[in-house]
């Protein structure tokens, strides 16, 4: 009996890579059954690779019909998968050798279903792992899916939908089912106008509820370098926009601030580029992956840095050459409602925007972390604080809220809550005093002393231009 070698001439190369057995790169067949299609359809989902029709299971050759009705039988199977898949076709002596590409338009499927490569063998995958690919492979996006369960009218926050569309400048005068679906946050499902996932986001309540408890910000203060003692924790699950402005907050009331004296101003510049960490936890909240319900955004500070994380990792068409110089939207709508409001100021931009903060402050560039199913944004921590002027006073912050926030301006808890504890510790306050406290013009101070006179919780003495504020139970 002649050996395999002898009997088809096989190349050393062959023979090694038949030796080797079969792996997530490698399928044997022996005969081009029904089963091809499937396993063809596999390796294209994963990373492409050969499948060897004349081949067991064990590596040992048996041959195979290498005719051309052979093949072309061979191609009306591959032809089953969809989407087009170009797949060459190789006779190697009586072994018909399939080369199967890296599938560009993955996920891939057969007549009996999607399939995926896993080392050894091909698993066909059930509902869950499909979405679960799709979501991977950024082929569904989860921002734009219609909630079937969600009619706006169930927890809908009409706060802030009403200060979203000031800041977005969109007339208060249109109808608000019209503007919402002209916005992609809402779309007809069973006769009714329910949300997308993306308008979900923005404006309905979703704080005690389950359905997007994931979807919020974690914030947590260390004591040291390590992730043992915590020392302050706040679980932001509003609106997306009011969690990435609480979670600015947070960060600018745990880390340092120096005062620097130039003219007859204090200029307060904090440690780290707050344009720099702004940009980042809007990155966090627009690009993470959203179906992933086991994992949430999170913003630690620890003595030496500070880490803003999202899962998801980075999104397919990224790699380490291109990063920072192109942009691939995970949450299309999410990103387009953030750049309505100004929050993003052009695509592509924000890692450049970044890391010239930080050179204009003079500290260190912040680090990406690219690899992994988490994207992590770390700006390291000087123990002393900004070295943007060595003149500068440097003192921490003492748990001192700094609430600007950006353009979007949000009258927020926080906001008021800062104006009723100086009101109770210093007494009367004045317009400008407030403007001050909170760096913010003394038109939006009005506008929220104006609420919170609403509410009862201040009153305003005096009509004049030397009118202030205080308490409402001091005033009776």
């Amino acid at each position: 009996m002649k050996s395999m070698s002898e009997e088809l001439h096989i190349t050393d190369d062959l023979r090694a890579l038949l030796s080797e057995g079969e792996s997530n790169t490698v399928e044997f067949k022996e005969s081009p059954d029904k089963s091809l299609a499937s396993e063809v359809c596999a390796v294209a989902n994963a990373e492409g690779g050969k499948v060897f029709i004349g081949v067991r299971d064990d590596g040992s050759v048996v041959g195979t019909d290498t005719s051309n009705a052979a093949r072309s039988r061979i191609q009306g199977t591959i032809n089953k998968v969809e989407p087009y898949l170009n797949v060459d076709i190789e006779v190697l002596d009586n072994i018909i050798v399939l080369t199967v590409p890296d599938g560009p338009q993955k996920p891939y499927s057969c007549p009996t279903g999607f399939y995926l490569r896993s080392g050894p063998n091909s698993q066909k995958l059930d509902r869950d792992s499909i979405l679960d690919f799709f979501q991977v492979e950024d082929r569904i996006h989860y921002d734009e899916t219609i909630r079937k369960d969600l009619p706006i009218t169930e927890r809908f926050n009409e706060a802030a939908y009403k200060r979203y569309i000031r800041v977005a400048h969109i007339s208060d005068v249109l109808d608000k089912e019209a503007v919402l679906q002209n916005l992609n946050c809402a779309g007809m499902a069973d006769g009714k106008l329910c949300f997308t996932n993306a308008g979900a986001l923005f404006f309905r309540i979703n704080d005690e509820d389950v359905k997007y408890r994931h979807a919020g910000i974690y914030c947590l203060l260390y004591k040291g370098t390590e992730k043992v003692n915590i020392l302050d924790a706040k679980e932001l699950n509003g609106d997306i926009v009011s969690n990435v402005d609480d979670a600015l907050i947070f960060l600018k009331k745990h880390l340092n601030l120096s005062y620097r004296i130039k003219t007859l101003q204090r200029e307060e510049i904090l440690e780290l580029p707050e344009d720099a960490l702004r940009e980042a936890i809007i990155n966090a909240a627009c690009h993470r992956a959203y179906y992933e319900k086991g994992a949430r955004t999170m913003v630690e500070v620890f003595d030496d840095r500070v880490d803003i994380t999202n899962p998801g990792g980075i999104i397919n068409g990224i790699n380490e050459e291109n990063f920072g110089e192109i942009s691939i939207s995970r949450n299309p709508v999410v990103v387009s409602l953030f750049a309505r409001i100004g929050y993003i100021e052009q695509a592509g931009t924000g890692i450049k925007r970044m890391r010239n903060a930080a050179k204009e402050l003079g500290v260190a560039e912040p680090e990406f972390g690219l690899d992994g199913y988490f994207f992590t944004v770390t700006f390291k921590r000087n123990p002393i604080g900004t070295q943007a002027d060595s003149a500068a006073e440097k003192v921490p912050n003492n748990g001192r809220i700094r609430a600007n926030t950006g353009e979007y301006g949000r009258i927020t808890g926080d906001r008021k809550q800062i104006i009723l504890n100086y009101l109770k510790e210093h007494g009367p306050a004045t317009v400008a005093d407030f403007a001050e406290i909170l760096s913010l013009s003394e038109n939006r101070i009005r506008t929220i002393l104006r609420e919170m006179g609403e509410e009862d919780s201040v009153v305003k003495i005096g009509k004049t231009k030397s009118s202030y504020y205080v308490l409402k139970n001091r005033a009776d």
